[in-house]
């Protein structure tokens, strides 16, 4: 995609400042927003590039006028603090995260760094920016925290119970506890200074440009090559699945319809058990090989490979999302079935963007791109 001529000439952008735009959900966030408002809008994507940040999700906008990349880590106060000198932002979208549950129970301290103290400097950073001599704030600033239903903890497997945002958090493992903290601060800056803010708490997304470390892009991944697919413990722990593109919605509606100091759970209705998803995703890549495709003969049952299970492993998640749709209208468009078809179908297309991944070249992009700014 080429550069586009600004449409607003004389007339002042919208400027979001979006921390995390590199990985998965921020990504198609970016791509979302761009593909509604255009011209209308201005994006910076702050990104520090640790090893799920990849900037090759992003090739179809890097040469628009109205997008900035600035690399940078959300625990760097003083270079985030310059973003916000530099530039009037009116919207941060706050989804920068370490979130990967295995890799917290090894290294649990990375994630209390990046997920609490990088959310303490974000929130720092944009109410110094903010923030009038009178203590209130600008008009029109808002400020969007992307959490997860994780910091719940684990439901029963009664098919009635449902994560509301009223329900009392329980994290059980070391990612959802700092989020569940990151939650609790953005929390205390909209109790005690009145900082424009919301909160939203999604269930699993799945997509496009997703990490393949993550359960439906491992699987796809492994099952086109012929290799194991590890399924934790009985396979029966149920998830709540969004398709990306969904919450990326979500997310735009919440922040120009949501109510301030409200939190909103974004679910997808799309509640199954992993090993339901695994033999779904099975059965679409057979149906959607051509004949002839020698990686058909490799998909099989047979891979599947049940591992010991999860420390903490949270049994069930389902949120009910009724409030962002009574409240705001939105809710879930894409069926799973629909949802996995596409998310197939993308990877199908970008073999490259796979190989370039799993293999660690994605790494060198940042290089090619901007090694000599």
């Amino acid at each position: 995609m080429g550069t586009r001529e600004s449409v607003q000439k004389g007339k002042r952008m919208r400027t979001y400042l979006v921390t995390g735009g590199a990985g998965f959900i921020g990504s198609n966030y970016i791509h979302y927003m761009f593909g509604k408002y255009g011209d209308t809008i201005r994006i910076i994507n702050v990104d520090a590039l640790t090893y799920a940040g990849n900037l090759e999700n992003l090739k179809a906008v890097e040469n628009l006028d109205n997008y900035t990349f600035v690399r940078a880590d959300i625990c760097d106060k003083e270079a985030i603090a310059r973003i916000f000198a530099e530039n009037d932002i009116d919207r941060v979208v706050h989804f920068a995260a370490e979130s990967h549950v295995d890799r917290s129970i090894r290294n649990p301290e990375v994630f209390v760094q990046t997920n609490v103290l990088g959310t303490a400097v974000m929130l720092n950073c944009a109410k110094d920016a903010w923030e009038l001599p009178d203590g209130s704030f600008k008009a029109g600033k808002k400020f969007l925290h992307v959490s997860t239903d994780e910091v719940y903890g684990s439901l029963p497997e009664d098919e009635d119970a449902f994560f509301y945002e009223t329900t009392p958090y329980d994290p059980h493992s070391p990612y959802s506890a700092s989020k569940a903290s990151s939650d609790m601060l953005v929390k205390a800056y909209m109790d005690t200074y009145k900082f424009p803010a919301n909160i939203t708490n999604c269930s699993n997304n799945y997509g496009p440009y997703q990490f393949p470390e993550k359960f439906i892009p491992l699987m796809i991944n492994n099952a086109l090559q012929g290799r194991k697919l590890p399924v934790y413990g009985d396979g029966k722990n149920v998830r709540d699945w969004l398709y990306v593109e969904d919450h990326a919605k979500a997310i735009d509606m919440v922040q120009e319809q949501g109510r301030l100091f409200e939190v909103y759970n974004i679910g997808g209705h799309n509640e199954k058990q992993n090993i339901e998803i695994l033999h779904i995703i099975l059965e679409t890549l057979q149906e959607m090989l051509p004949e002839g495709d020698p990686r058909k003969a490799l998909v099989s049952e047979e891979l599947i490979t049940y591992v010991e299970d999860r420390k903490g492993h949270d049994r069930r998640y389902a949120i009910a999302p009724d409030k962002i749709r009574s409240e705001i209208g939105w809710e879930p468009e894409t069926m799973f079935k629909d949802g996995i078809r596409k998310t197939i179908a993308w990877f199908f297309e970008h073999e490259e963007w796979m190989k370039n991944v799993t293999s660690g070249d994605y790494q060198k992009y940042y290089d090619d791109m901007y090694g000599n700014g």
